[in-house]
């Protein structure tokens, strides 16, 4: 072996610790802020801090509206990066201080950056060791599912019972494109949004009443009835392709 040669496995040696802390790096950064918001801020992801502060948050909203938006967006890019729960109170929140469209518009971007930035992290770390480790029991998956990523990529964001953070790591595992990723999930999310966004913008008739905002509202026949309609179609194209059986 020439000296040339023994360098540079020297180099690839020394350089291989720095190589998995890169790797693991993105998922620590997401492990270490998830744990730090479920401690100190799952108290300010609830019904009853909303009600508590919505005269404050909506003068701020009225004396600083661009900002307002600004800083909504930032807050819900990071509950979805960092798979924080409550996330659904965001978006009531965002319903009542910018009214339906406007928040879903700003909820339904904000989202799928959040969900793109844990989707890269994910893939990255968790990702490359799972390929490494499962082998061609994991190929085979793969194959499958990208036969029709699309269709089950739009059902895990359309069908509500499917959490939003598995529908983000799943598809990482699963070899599935960014491009796919991102515009699955930027469309697959918008009417559920739309649904928590129009509860919110109703929020201050029902704060002024007592009540408190049923979020259960998802599951009444007349909104999950489209929604599993919606799922049903973007599952016709591997009913299809499954009825046709294997081509020749």
């Amino acid at each position: 072996m020439s000296l040339a040669e023994l360098v540079r496995r020297d180099r690839e040696t020394d350089d291989a610790p720095r190589r998995t802390l890169l790797r693991w790096l993105p998922m620590l950064l997401i492990a270490a802020g998830a744990v730090a918001a479920l401690l100190y801020g799952r108290d300010y992801l609830s019904f009853d801090a909303l009600a508590e502060n919505r005269d404050t948050l909506a003068a701020f909203r009225d004396q600083n509206f661009a900002l307002s938006v600004a800083l909504y967006m930032g807050l819900y890019i990071a509950a979805v990066a960092f798979s924080v729960p409550g996330a659904v109170w965001l978006t009531i929140a965002g319903g009542f201080l910018f009214g339906t469209a406007l928040a879903t518009a700003a909820t339904v971007l904000s989202a799928t950056i959040g969900a793109i930035m844990i989707f890269c992290a994910a893939r990255t770390s968790l990702g490359a060791v799972l390929h490494e480790k499962a082998g061609r029991w994991l190929d085979r998956i793969e194959a499958g599912f990208r036969e029709g990523e699309v269709s089950y990529l739009l059902i895990m964001r359309l069908v509500p019972a499917v959490p939003f953070f598995v529908a983000n790591l799943a598809p990482a595992f699963l070899g599935v494109r960014l491009r796919t990723f991102s515009w699955t999930t930027l469309v697959g999310i918008v009417p559920g949004t739309a649904v928590y966004a129009s509860v919110g913008a109703g929020l201050g008739g029902v704060l002024d009443l007592g009540g408190k905002p049923d979020l259960g509202v998802i599951f009444t026949p007349t909104i999950l009835g489209p929604l599993v309609g919606l799922a049903a179609l973007s599952a016709l194209p591997v009913v299809v392709r499954k009825l046709r059986g294997p081509r020749a």
